[in-house]
């Protein structure tokens, strides 16, 4: 059993009332619907963000409804963000499985994605809590503008690597963010105790985004669902490539700039810049940025008393880095 396994393994009676919780908020009496949501809930992933607000909530004092609804209302606005990023991308499969508007067509799809949306709301006004209700709210849009600031800074060819930490905060980061926020405000930690997980999260959050971009710049990955340059085709310069862009030490640094800010690219062309980045080290220097973001994290979580929830964390950082999938 991996460390991961332990870590669901101890929360496993939560996890299971959690995802009986929101199967139950998401059943309609619309078979349509239903069978939509049936099919696409037999793979739920890791759900590490779910996971990620039950041990905020056990770090500040134990799992309560509270945050039970929060992890739910968490995990139904991820999925919707997930169908409504299938739609844009034209995915055809995730996690190995036929997406939505593969099964079914686009307008379904992004119709299902609403209907998660607005359950998502719900669950968190099921709470009572404004902060939780607040928190979900934040994060839609929080999501959103930062989908729109990527395909606004690849449009415009921005390729330093501020700007490129500066949208995944906000797509990727602020999710990861918002999950130990709900714990610490459904067992009411203090908010000094709840900024300093905010921090961490912030942290991993960065960190799983770079791990998912990476990705981009191997085989095609049939667990993961995604082309090998994907990212590249749709005009986003990540990471591994940023790094490589600025190796001017590199004989061919100043055509791969020239190449890269083309407004289309071909296969042949995108292959060229993957095998760049890995030759000029763009790959390592990924890992190396994850690895001081996490030492950064073990930091900052050290303020906490040692307790199981606390290297549970850890567990969860080092095992975004280390994922295949």
């Amino acid at each position: 059993m991996t460390a991961f396994e332990d870590i669901l393994h101890s929360i496993a009676p939560e996890l299971k009332e959690l995802n009986e919780r929101m199967r139950h908020a998401l059943h309609t009496s619309n078979p349509l619907m239903n069978e939509i949501v049936s099919n696409y809930l037999t793979t739920k992933g890791k759900q590490i963000r779910p996971v990620m607000v039950l041990l905020s909530a056990k770090l500040f004092g134990g799992i309560n409804g509270t945050a039970l609804h929060g992890a739910a209302a968490i995990e139904m606005l991820h999925n919707a963000s997930l169908i409504h990023d299938d739609v844009v991308d034209e995915t055809p499969l995730r996690r190995g499985r036929p997406t939505i508007n593969t099964i079914w067509d686009n307008h379904i799809a992004v119709l299902v994605g609403d209907f998660f949306v607005s359950m998502a709301l719900q669950e968190a006004l099921l709470t009572g809590n404004l902060d939780i209700a607040s928190t979900i709210g934040a994060l839609g849009r929080q999501l959103s503008l930062g989908e729109i600031d990527q395909i606004n800074k690849a449009r415009n060819h921005h390729l330093e690597e501020e700007a490129y930490m500066e949208v995944i905060d906000n797509k990727t980061a602020s999710l990861f963010v918002a999950c130990v926020r709900m714990g610490a405000i459904a067992t009411e930690a203090p908010r000094e105790d709840a900024e300093r997980m905010e921090q961490f999260g912030r942290l991993i959050g960065l960190a799983f985004q770079i791990r998912d971009d990476i990705f981009d710049y191997f085989p095609d990955s049939h667990d993961l669902g995604k082309p090998t340059g994907n990212d590249l085709r749709e005009g986003k310069v990540t990471l591994p490539l940023l790094y490589a862009l600025h190796r001017t030490d590199i004989d061919d640094c100043a055509a791969m700039n020239e190449l890269v800010r083309r407004d289309e690219l071909n296969a042949e062309e995108i292959d060229t810049l993957i095998d760049y980045a890995r030759r000029a080290g763009g790959i390592d220097y990924a890992y190396a940025t994850m690895q001081r973001l996490r030492d950064e994290a073990v930091d900052i979580i050290s303020y906490f008393p040692e307790s199981p929830t606390r290297t549970a964390f850890i567990s969860i950082f080092d095992y975004i880095i280390h994922r295949t999938y």
